[in-house]
């Protein structure tokens, strides 16, 4: 009796373990959880060495491309906001590959329950960026750093805050197209001599080294990415 308890306890050691391994090991996200492949995007994960940047290449590549917008600098922002992990959720409520919010998604009559599908959240990521650059309106001849360092200050702390700082500085006779610029005066924003200004629609703004940062951050890794894919 004790050597058949002994041989059972042994084997549901063994059986758990090895299902253990395989939970803790599985691949997070699977071709079956890509939904929407009528889109016509190349949906499938890529492996382990197929691969430049992340498994996403081919979606995040394919979307951006229809989209009109440089696939590394998506990869970098996917990079910074997830991690390239489908499946979280912020404390503020953003989902997903590139942290879209439920509003973003209200805004492209996205349903809530699809915000985390890796196509759409890619495909709604691609669309806010160019609804900010067409509401930014950048003149010709603004560099390209500072064009993408505003979009990506809007697209981290929210345009209406960005049009702020441009405003202040239009006010105060300086550049709202230098990001220099527009960086400092979203730094200011936390002061009530400027966000109490009549120019200011936003109110009071907090989250500027959170912004900075962001921007920094993104832009060196797009770098990076740039230097590893071709585009």
């Amino acid at each position: 009796m004790l050597k058949k308890t002994v041989l059972t306890f042994a084997f549901l050691t063994i059986l758990t373990t090895f299902y253990g391994f395989n939970a803790q090991f599985s691949a997070p996200v699977t071709d079956d959880m890509l939904l929407d492949h009528s889109a016509g995007y190349a949906n499938s994960l890529l492996r382990d060495g197929d691969y430049v940047i992340s498994a996403y290449d081919n979606i995040i590549r394919n979307i951006s491309e229809k989209e009109g917008h440089d696939w590394r600098l998506m990869s970098a922002i996917a990079y910074h906001e997830s991690r390239f992990t489908p499946d979280i959720t912020s404390r503020s409520g953003a989902r997903g590959l590139m942290q879209i919010m439920p509003s973003v998604a209200r805004q492209f009559d996205v349903p809530a329950e699809r915000i985390a599908n890796p196509e759409t959240n890619i495909w709604l990521a691609n669309k806010l960026m160019s609804k900010i650059m067409s509401t930014l309106r950048f003149p010709a001849g603004t560099s390209d750093k500072d064009r993408m360092s505003i979009i990506l200050a809007s697209y981290n702390s929210g345009i209406g805050h960005v049009n702020d700082a441009r405003r202040l500085a239009r006010l105060n006779g300086e550049n709202p197209n230098s990001w220099e610029v527009v960086a400092r005066y979203l730094q200011l924003k936390a002061d009530p001599e400027y966000y109490e200004s009549e120019v200011v629609k936003c109110g009071r703004f907090t989250g500027s080294r959170q912004t900075l940062a962001y921007v920094n951050d993104v832009i060196g890794r797009y770098d990076k990415y740039c230097r590893i894919a071709v585009r």
